[in-house]
């Protein structure tokens, strides 16, 4: 998913080296001798120049649509994301 907001966001000429952290959290849980995903959330931290907030939000809000991984994983359980957007200047 990272990686697919990082396309995004560069495609939108916002720069990403070292601008974009996620943090991802999924919940496991025991069944029997095996160990399942229930639900996974990915969080990123955003560092974005200033005056760029609408094209960081639109890249944000369509992500999810276009990334192969949230597509496939959305199949077997939740998986949500959230950002914290930090504008620089």
């Amino acid at each position: 998913m990272a990686g697919t907001l990082a396309g995004a966001l560069e495609a939108r000429k916002i720069p990403t080296e070292n601008n974009l952290v996620a943090h991802v959290e999924a919940k496991i849980r025991s069944e029997g001798k095996m160990f399942l995903i229930d639900s996974v959330h990915v969080g990123y931290q955003v560092t974005i120049p200033a005056g760029r907030r609408a094209e960081t939000d639109r890249a944000l809000a369509s992500h999810e649509n276009y990334c192969p991984v949230h597509q496939s994983i959305k199949r077997g359980f939740p998986i949500t994301w959230s950002a914290e957007i930090k504008e620089e200047g």
